[in-house]
């Protein structure tokens, strides 16, 4: 199993995921191999609260260009995690929601 540092990337910080905090719904940039459950172990670790479910999102990257030549941005994964309603919020989205 990965370290749950190496898991979850980083919260994303939008309005959307605003609107949902005050319904314990966490919103997390996560690696894309990591299943539901992995990031649900991982959740739990780090910030010390219960999990109820997980849900996941694949963004394919938007294309770029740069003259003539194409890429792509990265692919990345988002999880929706929501907690139980006995568990304590995460501290770090608490603050921002205020």
């Amino acid at each position: 199993m990965k370290n749950a540092h190496d898991i979850i990337v980083k919260p994303v910080l939008t309005e959307k995921s605003y609107d949902i905090l005050p319904g314990k719904t966490y919103t997390f940039i996560v690696d894309k191999k990591a299943s539901k459950t992995e990031i649900r172990q991982a959740i739990e670790e780090v910030f010390g609260v219960k999990v109820d479910s997980v849900n996941t999102i694949n963004n394919l990257g938007k294309m770029k260009r740069q003259g003539i030549h194409e890429g792509r941005r990265p692919s990345t994964k988002k999880a929706y995690v929501k907690l139980k309603e006995n568990s304590k919020g995460i501290e770090f989205f608490d603050s921002l929601a205020q």
